[in-house]
């Protein structure tokens, strides 16, 4: 049976980046899919997880307007005897000519894809990239961390610049000398305040990360465990003035503390994680 095409409107809107669930779809097909091309105008996109992931497929079958396909099958690795997973596929030489064009490239991928260089949603495009190619979740100590493992240089640096943006954390990438990849990792305040803002509340995501990333939204540092910022404490009439400045940096230079401590309490006083300040 011939491919049914979608029409204009659907064309116009399919993988426009500024869209969140399209943004995080493409930073994950980037990561994790596979764009191969065949004879003539042949190919195809695949992208396989295992079994427990099927829903996110699911989610990409039904943002697509072009026909596609979700399969299962079990096979034996150099891991497990038997492992569970499943494949979506999708054909459309239209749908794959707008990856492509955006910046997914045919064949191996892993040092060469970028941040796209159109106008897109910047935290959905790297949590994808993140539910992809990264890690949420606890260290052995109980900390909490989130974390990026790529070859790319460009997704690398562009995670670093973000994550500074938002937490005022400083990352400078190096690969490391066995398998010449990229390690980056937040941990305890620095990594609550990127994972709360990557993964906000009805956010499309892997739901097992989303779980995670829930979990570390209630997280609280030890008493005995040093912050990652100033242990200097906040007096309220400084807390009414970085309200009122909205700006960390601004904030920074009026109150005498570092950016990062000015972000920090800024982001908790916003997301009410404590008592706003009375005046004094």
């Amino acid at each position: 049976m011939a491919e049914r095409e979608p029409n204009a409107q659907q064309c116009a809107e399919f993988m426009d980046l500024e869209v969140p669930e399209y943004a995080y779809m493409f930073g994950f097909l980037q990561a994790d899919g596979h764009l191969h091309q065949g004879a003539g105008q042949k190919g195809r996109l695949s992208l396989e997880l295992n079994i427990r992931d099927v829903d996110l497929l699911y989610r990409f079958k039904h943002l697509t307007p072009y026909n596609s396909s979700v399969t299962e099958r079990v096979r034996s690795t150099n891991f497990v005897k038997e492992h569970h997973s499943a494949t979506w596929t999708l054909c459309s030489l239209e749908a794959r000519s707008k990856l492509h064009q955006l910046g997914l490239p045919y064949g191996r991928k892993s040092k060469k894809v970028t941040p796209p260089r159109v106008e897109f949603s910047r935290r959905d495009y790297l949590r994808g990239v993140i539910d992809a190619d990264g890690s949420v979740g606890y260290t052995g100590k109980g900390s909490p961390f989130i974390s990026l493992t790529t070859a790319s240089t460009a997704i690398g640096a562009y995670l670093c610049f973000y994550a500074k943006q938002v937490t005022g954390a400083q990352r400078l990438i190096k690969r490391n000398t066995r398998d010449d990849i990229y390690n980056i990792g937040y941990e305890r305040d620095i990594a609550q305040m990127l994972v709360a803002d990557l993964y906000y509340p009805g956010c499309l995501s892997l739901g097992r990360k989303q779980v995670k990333a829930d979990s570390i939204a209630s997280w609280s540092r030890p008493a005995d465990k040093r912050a990652l910022h100033s242990q200097r404490s906040w007096k309220a009439s400084e807390d009414q003035l970085l309200l009122k400045l909205g700006d960390p940096v601004a904030a920074a230079k009026e109150l005498g503390r570092t950016e990062m401590s000015c972000r920090m309490r800024l982001w908790r006083l916003r997301d009410c994680r404590m008592l706003m300040p009375k005046d004094q």
